[in-house]
């Protein structure tokens, strides 16, 4: 039997880590009436079990392209994992919400360190015209995840106490961090790397005050609210501050050059689209199961584990026709899927059948599967090797931002949307369809419009070609 090459090692050692922060962060999703009984808290306050997660992720990950130089990216990985399970200890001891919420803080702070590294350090072990395969198999994990994920938190609570939902994170904990001691190689440090905290303070102040905002805004009037809009704001204005703070400094927390290199620019535009499409599903698609056609939550979960795995296999496809032809004949492909898809599913009628929609969804998956990582993996492989982590870095706040922006927008459309319908004597059930139709058109036409661009993406060898890659 032939032993697995090294560079296949890292992948594994890489995935055993991440493939916990990614599965526990959505094994808590439908357990949040849970801990609303349990703590006689509003849905508010349990929110910010999802919401301190998803902006102290946000807040640290443009620390970790300093880091990652400073003190070498295994050991930032390694560092990030072991956070990540003391705060799965501290959530399984917690005796109130805000220990609990504290805990999710911590978990963040750790996924924020892990995620950007992790893509840095399957990078650094692979060839540029190999990344697309193990980028492809990195993003079947982010996919899967997710899916299986409210299944199994659904399990735990309804078999266990609710402390097991942190429990269950320790083993894969424990796993991860001796494949990663063993497998990961060590990459340079740079001792002389100097920390810049004013653009530290101004970056991570901004995208905490925006995704905060985000994360509160569940309703119009909560997002128009003056907190909100002042949030939102001050934290564009940061924003601003820091990229014009930025261009001056010859040690930068991110060198923001990198946005001058078109194919890595435009991947962060379709990486950024193609996350809308999918949260636009995962939050629309349990409304049209549940609310219009009466279904079950058992359903619902069966309605995403086909789709994650058909987009596990064609992402896994797709980064094997980029290694071999280049972005443009998987990326354009994958958005036009993706976004006519998407559109059909804005044709609804009281009368579809769940399997029409189960299928429907699964096709629109695969098309998400050969645009998203391929397209990510492209853009990382035109910037130098040494950006690899800030560049990884920027692509997951962005993501952040756009996915998180995708669900208010489609959760606010929903609401408002839904109750004009009623207030032209619409019944609910046909205002509840009608609604979920438009919103699902809306997706559609923003992935579609996308499309041209993505055909601008360059590959490994026209880079070379150029002189771009490095």
């Amino acid at each position: 039997m032939r032993k697995l090459h090294p560079k296949w090692l890292v992948v594994m050692a890489v995935l055993s880590g991440t493939f916990t922060v990614i599965l526990n962060n959505s094994m808590l999703n439908p357990t949040l009436p849970r801990f609303m009984d349990l703590f006689e808290a509003d849905a508010v306050a349990v929110g910010w079990i999802l919401t301190i997660f998803m902006v102290s992720m946000g807040m640290i990950m443009p620390l970790t392209g300093y880091l990652g130089d400073r003190f070498g990216k295994k050991r930032i990985y390694i560092i990030g994992l072991a956070i990540f399970m003391i705060g799965s200890l501290l959530g399984a001891l917690s005796t109130s919400l805000v220990m609990i919420i504290i805990s999710r803080a911590i978990q963040g702070v750790a996924g924020g360190l892990m995620m950007p590294i992790a893509m840095a350090l399957i990078f650094n072990a692979f060839p540029r015209e190999e990344r697309g395969l193990a980028m492809g198999i990195y993003g079947v994990v982010a996919m899967i995840a997710p899916a299986i994920g409210p299944t199994i938190g659904g399990i735990v609570v309804a078999y266990f106490s609710w402390p097991f939902l942190f429990v269950f994170n320790v083993p894969f904990a424990i796993a991860g961090l001796l494949f990663s001691a063993k497998y990961l190689k060590s990459t340079a440090q740079n001792p002389e790397r100097k920390f810049d905290s004013l653009g530290f303070i101004l970056i991570t102040t901004g995208v905490g005050a925006i995704l905060y905002a985000l994360g509160r805004g569940s309703t119009l009037d909560l997002l128009l609210s003056p907190l909100s809009l002042f949030l939102m704001i001050t934290g564009l204005i940061l924003i601003v501050m820091f990229v014009k703070y930025e261009n001056k400094q010859k040690q930068p927390l991110l060198k923001l050059g990198i946005f001058k290199i078109p194919t890595y620019s435009i991947s962060i535009v379709v990486t950024a689209t193609s996350s809308i499409g999918l949260f636009s599903g995962i939050f629309l698609l349990p409304l049209l199961i549940q609310e219009v056609y009466g279904l079950s939550e058992i359903q619902t979960g069966l309605l995403f584990l086909p789709a994650a795995l058909l987009s596990g296999v064609f992402m896994t496809l797709g980064g094997k026709i980029l290694d071999k032809k280049g972005p443009k004949y998987v990326v354009p492909i994958g958005l036009v899927i993706l976004g006519g898809f998407t559109l059909a599913l804005g044709f609804n009628t009281l009368s579809t059948s769940f399997w029409f929609i189960l299928l429907m969804n699964s096709i629109r998956s695969a098309g998400l599967g050969m645009c998203n990582m391929p397209a990510t993996t492209a853009g990382m492989n035109a910037i130098p090797d040494a950006q690899v982590a800030q560049g990884s870095a920027m692509n997951n706040v962005i993501r952040q931002i756009f996915s998180s922006f995708g669900i208010v927008f489609f959760a606010i459309y929903y609401e408002v949307r839904r109750a004009q319908l009623v207030t032209r004597d619409i019944e609910m059930q046909q205002a509840t369809l009608h609604a979920l139709n438009e919103a699902f058109l809306i997706a559609g036409v923003c992935i579609l419009v996308v499309v041209p661009l993505s055909f601008l993406l360059k590959g490994t060898k026209e880079l070379q070609q150029k002189g771009v890659a490095s």
